[in-house]
Formats: structure tokens, sequence, C-alpha cells
């Protein structure tokens, strides 16, 4: 198919789906699981063809305390040697931390230009996403984007102005942190697989957050299922997500947990094939409108079915070939 009339040429710049991640984020802090996560990557991505999920290492809850640069070190040196191609990213200490300004400036002074992104936590404002913006400037790491983690009341209240900074990338919403500033107004189970989809003020932040990143063309990603071992919640869990939340991407915090959730958000075959036929359609009548089915389609709808295929391919689903045309690798 001519490159010219390429769906992303026609269709980008919408509001949302601006920004496409893979579909889940595995975080690990440890040093031997840190090396696990890195190898897994790398043989899942032999797997699928494709990085179909991120590695953030991280420095927050990974470093001990007093041993904050030693582990900062240690995560530049495991960053680096990752295999090519992969998605790596890290996430450094809260920006009012002792230890941010030495995780910036080992991290992404170092390593910034292999990193896929910089996660941030316990963001309150957007002037805590200036702080840290200016660090990373002040490094060299001008292109690095910024991931933030939203894991309280009145950051959940923010979240719209968060989300309009243009180096935020994407919103994770803090379930853990959130639950325990409401001081025991949320019971612990609000914490769990079941209470954290069904507790009212849970509900409320993880939907006003999908919502400000959906408003700005950022990526929210889904908090953690702390049931690592319960797989059927996992996918319980990922599903209500993607389909009743609003959420492209989601937290991993356990090997177990990745392929359900690349299961949760990956398109079906009947919803790859419908989204093939509607666009190979739309590129036939140089994005006119079209009927498919009795239905009539445009560029509004034309976007969606961009969208699926996109989340399809970032999760290493096979592809009619019209449509592994559109994401062949560009020849230089």
């Amino acid at each position: 198919m001519s490159e010219s009339v390429h769906p992303q040429d026609v269709l980008l710049g919408a509001q949302a789906g601006a920004v496409v991640l893979p579909v889940c984020d595995h975080y690990s802090g440890v040093e031997a699981r840190m090396r696990k996560s890195l190898a897994l990557q790398a043989e899942m991505a032999q797997e699928f063809g494709a990085c179909v999920f991120d590695v953030t290492l991280d420095c927050e809850d990974g470093a001990p305390v007093g041993g904050e640069a030693d582990h900062a070190a240690l995560v530049t040196e495991l960053a680096l040697a990752a295999a090519p191609g992969m998605r790596v990213g890290v996430r450094v200490h809260p920006v009012d931390h002792a230890a941010f300004a030495g995780d910036v400036m080992t991290i992404a002074g170092r390593a910034g230009h292999r990193l896929s992104h910089l996660m941030v936590p316990k963001v309150e404002s957007a002037r805590d996403v200036h702080e840290a913006v200016e660090a990373l400037n002040a490094v060299g790491a001008e292109a690095l984007p910024i991931h933030v983690l939203i894991e309280s009341p009145f950051a959940v209240h923010q979240a719209f102005e968060i989300a309009a900074h243009p180096r935020v990338q994407s919103l994770s919403f803090g379930l853990m942190d959130f639950v325990s500033a409401h001081g025991g107004a949320i019971p612990a189970d609000g914490m769990g697989a079941a209470g954290q989809f069904t507790h009212p003020l849970v509900v409320r932040a993880k939907l006003d957050i999908s919502s400000a990143a959906h408003a700005h063309g950022k990526v929210p990603s889904h908090c953690v299922v702390t049931e690592f071992n319960d797989v059927e919640a996992m996918r319980g869990a990922a599903a209500k997500a993607a389909n009743e939340f609003g959420y492209t991407r989601m937290w991993s915090i356990h090997p177990n947990q990745i392929r359900p959730i690349l299961e949760a958000f990956a398109p079906d075959e009947r919803q790859i094939q419908t989204a093939t036929k509607i666009l190979v359609s739309a590129v036939a009548a140089n994005w006119a409108p079209v009927s498919f089915d009795g239905t009539l389609h445009d560029r509004a709808s034309y976007r969606h079915f961009w969208q699926v295929l996109s989340r399809a391919h970032a999760t290493g689903r096979a592809l009619p070939p019209e449509a592994q045309a559109w994401f062949a690798p560009v020849s230089s």
C-alpha cells in the first residue's frame, strides 16, 4: 500500500490515542528480579515479534535506605546492558526526596538516551512535573518522556493539569498510597482485586485519571493487583480496567501477571479482522465515508479502528497481510 495513504498520516493528531505504549508495564526493584525481568522481556520479544511489555526498574521501593546511590548505579548499568530494541524505564524517588537529584544525575545523566521513560512517583501537581523536567534537562535528557504516578486525593484533583504538561506521556494510579491517604476512611479491601473496582472513592479516582489522560492524548496506566498468584483475579481486573475504566496500559509486579494483561488488553480476532477491512475500505475511498455491513464509517470511527490495530500490534497479535504492511519497519 502506498505510504501516502498510511492511516497514521491521515489520523495522527487525534486527541485520543496520540501516544501508543506497550499495554503492560512490569516493575521490579531487587537485582535478581530486575535481571530476570530484562531476560524475560527479550525472550517474549522473540516469541511475539515485538517488545510487548516495558520493564521499569525501581529505585523508589527497590533501593535500601542509605543505599540509594549504589542502587541508582546498578539500575543504570542494567538499563545500559538491556537487549537492543527493548523498552526499559526507571522509577526514581519523588522530587522532594533527598535521593531524587542523585537518581536523575546518575540514571538520566548516563542512560537517558537508552531509557524509554522516567517514572516520577508521588506527583502532586504540575509544579512537581516542572521540577522533574528541569532536573532532566540539566543532565541533557531533554527528550526523555516522563510518566507520573498519582497517589493522593489532591493529586487526583490535579490530574487534568498534570496530564496537560507536554513532557508527560502517561499517568498511573497509585492504589495503595491513595487508599492509605484516606486515614482509614477506605477499608483495606479497597486495595484488593475486587474492592478496588467497587469502592466509590477508588472508582472515582480511577475514572478521573483515565479521563484526564485521554483529554490530553496521554496513556492511562492502571494500578497493581497485589494478589499475584491469583491468575483469575488478575484476568478479571485487567479486563475491567481495559473494558470499563478506559485504561490502555496496566502495571505488573510479578511475571505471572504479564500474559493475563496482554490477553485482556489485546483485541480479539474478530476485532482485528473488522478493523482491517474497514481501514482497507477507507484507504480505497481516499478516507471519505464508507458503508460497511450497513453501518456508516468516517474518520472518527477510522481513528478507533486504527487504535484497535495499533493495540493488536503492540500486544504481538497476528495481523492480516494488509494490516501488517502498515506496521512494517520503514527502510532508510
